[in-house]
C-alpha cells in the first residue's frame, strides 16, 4: 500500500510515484521486456514507461486526508 497525504499530489509526488511503478516493473519484467523490445524494434526505455504507467493502477492508495 501507498500512503498519501491528499493536499500533497504535486509533479514530484506523481513522478516518485512513477518511479516506484518503474523499478517495480524492471525488477519483474526487466528481461523480458527488453527482449520483447529486441525482438520488435521497440525503444526499450518507452516500453518500460508505458508499463510502469499502466503498472499505477494495480497499486493500494490511502489517502490521508
Amino acid at each position: 500500500m501507498i500512503y498519501l497525504n491528499f493536499t500533497n499530489l504535486d509533479e514530484d509526488t506523481q513522478q516518485y510515484l512513477l518511479s516506484l511503478s518503474r523499478s517495480d516493473i524492471e525488477s519483474k519484467y526487466g528481461v523480458q521486456l527488453k527482449r520483447y523490445a529486441k525482438q520488435n524494434n521497440l525503444s526499450y526505455q518507452s516500453l518500460l514507461e508505458q508499463e510502469a504507467q499502466r503498472n499505477l493502477y494495480s497499486f493500494d492508495y490511502v489517502f490521508n486526508i
